[in-house]
This record gives structure tokens, C-alpha cells and sequence, in this order.
């Protein structure tokens, strides 16, 4: 499971944007853990204290954030510390390790280290070394880096506001951030004690999560204006700190509990507020549950699914038609199409990807991303100029592709897709579609030597649309006669 979507589960799970660092600051060590100075005794209590502060948030928060400096300055027992606390930490609950790492020549041997061996899902990292530096550790699938932006440091201003606070560095660091990596593989690290600074990072960065930092110094930050100031359209995309005298004190959980409660009661009144959100919500409750139930809905709510007289490619007359090009311009839709893709290619063996033109150039393009494999697609016709090419993008002799489309009618284009994909030397074994028209289409794929799977049948698709009352009798009588 990829970062993001570890973390949009914790968040869902325990109704909870924030997170709450792990630091074994001997300063901050409440008083019950200190039981010696000598460094074994140090190292017990501070991993008592850190034991207390997981069990006591488990359930509360979407993530942890351990600060990799604090362990450091404790040697090789800090270092042995951190490996006990990553082990800790339930492995539902996402990490990320604030390194701010900004040294390039360690890059590539420091991102093996903390993806592959401590096994952490992201990394904050210094951007002045720029995107060489940032490179080692997108190679990693399904990891993430935050880059700090901005910092809450009043000495850091000299730096942040150049050459003027009308165009700031720190806007500059986000733009090129935004070119590094997609929304799934690089957010931002946010320092602010100004909320009208993370206001400009959003609206500049609108699709990037940010983590926030430094929101309860002295004098502390409204947090009703925090939070509209850095949350998404959609009322996400904000990371916010347990503040860290909560970590001191006994009564850690009903301290976090009530601020996560603060904090969802806002987000709640901003969304209901806010005059631009477009966020679909389901309006109906069917006693069987479908699993794209609400994928189903919101594609007839906005047109991708239409019912009357269509002539399709094939020549024939169906009484509906499926138009799934609109999706693009609906992230929230596109993602959950995306996510059910994925489900079905998590379980298939392959080496690239390959959307049939045009249709499913898109969806193949977002799959690429979202699991970090690389993509081709067979070209429509060979242009007579350039390189003559049949397939577009790098392969080798031999690879396995997975062959995506949208829509499975007669077959027809996945099937010459896939035959022109086998005669550049390519295997391919699997053609995953997101409508199955049925009619022993499927049947014909396998007659081709070609595995079949569909994350929805349009059977499926009616069935729902008629409970819900989206469609009538007569609409659903005529589906049935296919």
C-alpha cells in the first residue's frame, strides 16, 4: 500500500488529521520516566515515554512522526531507540521520518536506508540541492517525500521572503517541488505561525498534502483560520501536530481527543461553508451494498452513463452509452476509477503498462503513476514521417504488458491492441477493462489466448441505477433484453 493511501485509511479510520511526533527529548521527558542520568537509564525512561505516547494516540491519529536528530544526539543506544520505536508503531499507521535530509552526495545511500531497512513511508527533506538531490528517493514505489517550504523560524525570513514578500523564495521552492514528483509522491512541510502563508502555498499547490509544523508556538495560531487556510477543496490534504506539552502530561488520549474532535468540527463548518466545494455525496442507501456503489451513482450524476437510442463503433444500437472521457476533468471520480483498477492489477504479474488509444490513454497514463510502472501504448496508425513507430515508449524483448481499456463491447480494440503490442516481441497475458458489455465478450478474449477481468458488467451498473431510482422500469426492462 502506497503512502497516501495508508494514510487517507488511517484518516478515514480514526476520523483524524493529526499526527504526533515521536521525539525522545530529554527536556521535554515528563518527570515519572526519569529514573537516572546515566545514558541506560535515559534510554529506558525515554522508551517508556515513547511506549506510552503510541498507545495512547494509536487510535487517534493518521500518523507518526519521528524526528531522526533527536535519536542521533543519543549515539548508537538513540539509533537502537528508533529501531524499538518504528517497531512499535502499528503498521496501519503511516511514518514519516523527519530527516530534513539535504545532503546529495548521501541521498541515494540515505533513501536505501530508511525505505528499505527501517521501512518508513516518507521522508521530509531540505530542497536547496533541488531535484538531484530529491530523484534517490522516488524510486522507491509507493513512498513518499515532503519538502520543506517554509519554516516558522523568524531568523529564516532574510531567506524565505527574497527578494520581495510579493514573489517569496519559499513560493518558488513549492512551484518547483510540484515539478519533482506527482501529488502521490511529494507534499509539502509547512512551518507557520501566519496562516496567510499557508493560504499562498495552497493556492499554489492546490492538489499537494502539507505537513503542517510549528502551529502551537507562543501566542499560537487561530486554528479555525489554519484550517481554511490549508485545507483542500475537498476538506483534506492538511496534516496537523498534537501540540507537544500534550505528550507530557497523563491525560495524553482525552487531550487528543479533544482536539481531533476541534479540529473535524471546523473542518466540518468549512466545507459545509465553502461555495466551491463540488464534492459528490451519496443520497441513497440500497439494502445490498455493492463495492463501487458510489462509483456507479456518480458516474450517471455526471453523464458518463446515459440511457436512450446510441449507435456504437460497431455499427450496432444499444439503449445506452458509456462515455468515460469526461472523468479526467473529475478528479474525485478519476481517483476512485483509478483505485479500482489498481485493485484488480495488484494481483497480476507484468512489466508495463498499456492503455489502447484514445479512450484509455488517460486512465493507463494514471495507473503508471499511481504504481509507479512504466507505460507504452500501441499507436492508432503509423504516421509515414518520424520514427514509423507501431508501439510508443522504451521496452525490452520480451517483457510481460497488461493491456488497459475502458470500455469491453466486441473486443475488437483490445484484442488488435494487444496483437500489435505482441508483434514488437511483448507478451501479453491479461486485458483489464472498467465496463464489461457482457454478451460472451469475455468468452472471446480467452478464445484469443487473452485473460479477461472487468472491475465492473453493465449488468451490474443497471441493477444499482434502478434501486437507486436513477433509472425507471421501462429503462432497466430494455437493459435486461440485451
Amino acid at each position: 500500500m502506497s503512502f497516501f493511501d495508508k494514510l487517507n485509511a488511517a484518516i478515514a479510520r480514526n476520523q483524524s488529521l493529526l499526527y504526533v511526533g515521536l521525539d525522545p527529548n530529554p527536556e521535554l521527558m515528563p518527570e515519572r520516566y526519569c529514573s537516572g542520568e546515566d545514558t541506560t537509564r535515559l534510554i529506558d525512561g525515554l522508551w517508556e515515554w515513547l511506549q506510552f505516547i503510541i498507545t495512547e494516540t494509536a487510535d487517534q491519529v493518521c500518523a507518526y512522526k519521528p524526528t531522526l536528530g533527536f535519536y542521533e544526539a543519543l549515539g548508537v543506544p538513540g539509533l537502537e531507540l528508533l529501531h524499538k520505536t518504528l517497531a512499535a508503531i502499528p503498521t496501519d499507521i503511516p511514518v514519516i521520518l523527519d530527516a530534513k535530509h539535504g545532503d546529495i552526495n548521501t541521498s541515494t545511500v540515505f533513501a536505501k536506508t530508511v525505505f528499505q531497512q527501517w521501512d518508513v513511508d516518507a521522508i521530509t527533506l531540505n530542497p536547496y540541492a533541488g531535484q538531484d538531490h530529491v530523484a534517490p528517493f522516488l524510486v522507491y514505489p509507493g513512498k513518499a517525500v515532503f519538502i520543506l517550504s517554509c519554516t516558522s523560524s523568524p531568523a529564516a525570513v532574510a531567506l524565505q521572503q527574497y527578494p520581495n514578500p510579493e514573489t517569496p523564495f519559499y513560493l518558488q521552492v513549492v512551484n518547483e517541488a510540484k515539478n519533482w514528483g506527482t501529488p502521490e509522491q511529494v507534499g509539502l512541510e509547512v512551518g507557520i505561525s501566519n496562516p496567510e502563508v499557508l493560504a499562498r502555498i495552497r493556492a499554489v499547490a492546490p492538489e499537494r498534502g502539507i505537513l503542517a509544523r510549528s502551529i502551537w508556538t507562543e501566542g499560537g495560531s487561530d486554528l479555525t483560520q489554519l484550517l481554511a487556510a490549508g485545507l483542500d477543496k475537498n476538506g483534506e490534504g492538511l496534516l496537523i501536530p498534537i501540540s507537544p506539552e500534550f505528550l507530557g502530561s497523563d491525560r495524553l488520549s482525552e487531550k487528543v481527543r479533544s482536539l481531533r474532535e476541534q479540529v473535524n468540527q471546523i473542518r466540518q463548518e468549512i466545507v459545509r461553508e465553502s461555495v466551491t466545494c463540488n464534492l459528490w455525496m451519496s443520497d441513497v442507501c440500497l439494502l445490498t451494498q455493492h463495492r463501487h456503489q458510489d462509483l456507479i451513482l456518480q458516474l450517471y450524476d455526471i453523464g458518463c452513463i446515459l440511457f436512450g437510442s446510441f449507435v456504437q463503433a460497431s455499427g450496432a444500437t444499444f439503449p445506452y452509452y458509456i462515455d468515460l472521457r469526461k472523468i479526467i476533468s473529475n478528479p474525485q471520480v478519476f481517483n476512485l476509477i483509478l483505485l479500482a483498477y489498481a485493485d484488480i492489477l495488484k494481483d497480476l504479474q507484468f512489466d508495463r503498462i498499456a492503455g489502447i488509444p484514445y479512450g484509455s490513454l488517460p486512465t493507463a497514463t494514471g495507473l503508471a503513476l499511481r504504481l509507479n510502472y512504466p507505460m507504452i501504448f500501441p499507436r492508432k496508425e503509423v504516421k509515414a514521417h518520424g520514427t514509423r513507430r507501431l508501439i510508443e515508449g522504451n521496452f525490452e524483448l520480451g517483457e510481460t504488458v497488461v493491456v488497459v481499456d475502458d470500455i469491453l463491447i466486441s473486443g475488437k480494440s483490445a484484442i488488435e491492441g494487444a496483437e500489435k503490442i505482441k508483434s514488437a516481441g511483448l507478451k501479453v497475458e491479461d486485458i483489464v477493462v472498467f465496463m464489461d458489455h457482457e454478451q460472451g465478450v469475455k468468452d472471446r478474449l480467452r478464445a484469443s489466448g487473452y485473460r479477461p477481468h472487468s472491475v465492473l458488467t453493465i449488468s451490474e451498473v443497471t441493477e444499482i441505477l434502478y434501486q437507486a431510482g436513477r433509472i425507471d422500469e421501462e429503462q432497466f426492462t430494455s437493459m435486461a433484453k440485451l
